[in-house]
């Protein structure tokens, strides 16, 4: 008689071991169900995170594309290579007066006025005109209207010559005579030509005439390098340029180099490294911090308070404008300075204290050096944040019109970004709509090439330990 191998016990181990394999499928199953479900997480993640970059990346293409479409035509302007003969039958003012033997100042003085007068009243349009009929004796018949075609302040520039040069007289010169704003926008296609005569900003002769001289190679467009030489101007919207604006821009960042920057260093060295740990020194980086969260246009009431109302300091100089913009950048500067001491690692102190240095030659001679490309890099960006700042600039009279380029901090001027938001609102918005943006041009470039300074300092004199 035979009896089965099989015992109660070892049913039940084989039902154990049935039901933990069961269990561990179970566990494997939902192990890989959760790292399928982890793993499509995180590409959707990634992806998530890939487009917002691609987005951010569509859109400042997109605002760079605009501004270049429209800015870099702005750097070429219609204009004209005049054979200028300067004609003594036309300049009839005499000689320039040289002062005589026995003649009192007073008197030449009053004979040097009087020349001037004379050469204010010569007819300075018929030498250009004269000088186009010359190049194009077919334009002869339209003379009274070859007047509009080139800018007004022309004739000023041909007196201006013959007042530095009077041995011009008698003499025959090329010049590069600029085109009237409303002709250079019909030139160029900026305005659409089917509009009514009333809408037009030409007379049907001047258009007729402006088409006749660019299909006869007369009137050309050229690179215009008065844009960059000429200061603003409203008299002669063809001839406005960025001198002005940018010597003033380049004024106030000097004093914000020479003040926010010394001062915000050796602020940022105190509190970090030699302050005591108190409420006071808390308070002060509180109010540090928040300075810096603080909007500009504050700065810009704080400046128009203190330095024009209280110190009467010259309204729209660039030494107030610096002086608010150094207020504005002292926070930025402070905050990067001590972020870049705290990097320094502290084993760098406590080596150069061990050696037998003072905590003043440990901080001069081997903390600050480590902590340079940092402090570098934060003092140039806040710099080139204070370029770019208009709001604060508003509030200082920086936005009246200047028509000259200053000499010094003290002299009237405007800025770079003002004189985009002038530009901006004028009138003749066909012509400046593409100045503003080559203006735009101007000044991001002068910004990407600071921060561009700033990444090369930083990686130049970057110390790894």
């Amino acid at each position: 008689m035979s009896t089965s191998n099989t015992s109660p016990l070892g049913q039940k181990d084989i039902f154990d071991a049935q039901a933990a394999a069961d269990l561990r499928a179970k566990r494997k199953d939902r192990i890989a169900k959760s790292l399928s479900k982890r793993h499509r997480k995180e590409k959707i993640f990634r992806i998530a995170g890939f487009s917002a970059v691609m987005a951010g990346l569509f859109f400042v293409a997109l605002l760079f594309g605009s501004i270049l479409i429209k800015g870099l035509p702005a750097f070429w302007q219609a204009g004209m290579s005049v054979p200028v003969y300067f004609d003594p039958n036309i300049i009839d003012a005499g000689p320039r007066p040289v002062q005589k033997a026995g003649e009192s100042p007073a008197q030449f003085q009053g004979r040097y006025i009087a020349w001037q007068t004379k050469m204010g009243m010569v007819d300075w349009d018929a030498l250009i005109v004269n000088g186009i009929i010359s190049k194009a004796p077919a334009l002869a018949p339209q003379r009274d209207e070859l007047g509009e075609i080139y800018t007004s302040s022309e004739s000023y520039r041909l007196r201006d010559m013959v007042f530095e040069n009077p041995a011009l007289i008698g003499k025959t010169q090329d010049i590069k005579i600029l085109a009237d704003a409303n002709v250079d926008v019909w030139v160029r296609g900026q305005i659409d030509r089917d509009l009514p005569d009333e809408q037009q900003q030409l007379s049907p002769e001047v258009r007729k005439l402006a088409d006749e001289m660019e299909a006869q190679g007369v009137l050309t467009t050229s690179f215009n390098t008065q844009i960059f030489t000429n200061p603003d101007s409203r008299s002669s919207p063809a001839t406005s340029g960025l001198a002005g604006a940018f010597m003033g821009s380049l004024f106030m960042m000097l004093i914000v180099i020479f003040i926010s920057i010394p001062i915000g260093v050796a602020s940022a060295i105190y509190l970090e490294e030699f302050a005591p740990k108190n409420y006071i020194t808390d308070i002060i980086e509180v109010n540090i911090n928040n300075l810096a969260a603080v909007p500009s246009i504050v700065f810009g009431l704080l400046g128009a308070a203190i330095f024009i109302g209280w110190m009467h300091l010259p309204l729209s100089a660039p030494l107030v404008g610096g002086l608010v913009l150094s207020l504005m950048t002292l926070p930025t500067v402070i905050i990067t300075t001590r972020a870049s001491l705290k990097a320094v690692p502290p084993s760098i102190r406590q080596a150069a204290l061990g050696l037998g240095a003072s905590r003043v030659q440990t901080i001069f001679h081997h903390v600050l050096p480590l902590a340079l490309p940092g402090i570098l890099t934060g003092a140039i960006i806040g710099v080139a944040q204070a370029l770019g700042e208009t709001a604060p600039l508003l509030l200082i009279g920086m936005s009246a019109f200047v028509a000259s380029v200053p000499t010094s901090p003290l002299d009237q001027s405007t800025a770079l970004p003002v004189q985009i938001f002038l530009w901006q609102g004028n009138e003749l918005r066909n012509f400046f709509e593409g100045r503003t943006a080559a203006a735009i041009i101007v000044l991001l470039a002068l910004m990407i090439g600071l921060n561009s300074l700033a990444i090369w300092l930083r990686k130049k004199f970057e110390v790894r330990w």
